[in-house]
């Protein structure tokens, strides 16, 4: 037991405590559906470069969005254990403002679990893109605040972040 669970209650343990696969084969398939959040705090400096499209390596935002969507479509590389989905829609917006670049990350799939990590792992390589393409002016940039918004189907039902 460790705290008031027991090893067979974390889905991706079995009862002596090894690593194991989620067994989702009994499960039906649903229509999927997550949106994730994050952020890339940036000097003003960068914000306007970044707004004006004026960085010498390119487009940041279209290069940020390309590479969301391509982690989107595989998470199951970069995450330990989660199961590779065909992903059928992913979605990745910024918003520019005074402080850095807001990214949003919706994905779809009809599968036999859900896409939270995809939106998440899009959410992710878009801000780390945004970063590497932005580092030779601004080292100071700080990546953060990324956190589920919303999923939908599956068992679980419908959740939606109370902030």
């Amino acid at each position: 037991m460790r705290g008031n669970y027991s090893m067979s209650q974390f889905s991706h343990l079995d009862d002596a405590g090894r690593l194991q696969m989620v067994d989702v084969s009994a499960k039906p398939v649903t229509q999927r559906r997550a949106r994730a959040q994050g952020e890339v705090r940036a000097s003003a400096e960068t914000i306007d470069q970044i707004r004006n499209n004026r960085l010498a390596k390119g487009n940041v935002l279209e290069a940020a969005r390309l590479a969301g969507i391509m982690a989107a479509k595989n998470t199951g590389q970069w995450i330990p254990l989660c199961h590779p989905l065909p992903v059928s829609h992913v979605q990745v917006e910024f918003t520019v403002n005074d402080e850095g670049v807001e990214i949003e990350a919706t994905t779809l799939a009809e599968g036999k679990t859900g896409v939270e990590m995809e939106a998440l792992v899009a959410v992710s390589a878009a801000a780390l893109t945004v970063y590497d393409m932005c580092k030779a002016i601004d080292r100071n940039m700080e990546i953060g605040n990324i956190r589920l918004m919303e999923k939908s189907g599956g068992r679980s039902g419908h959740f939606v972040r109370s902030e």
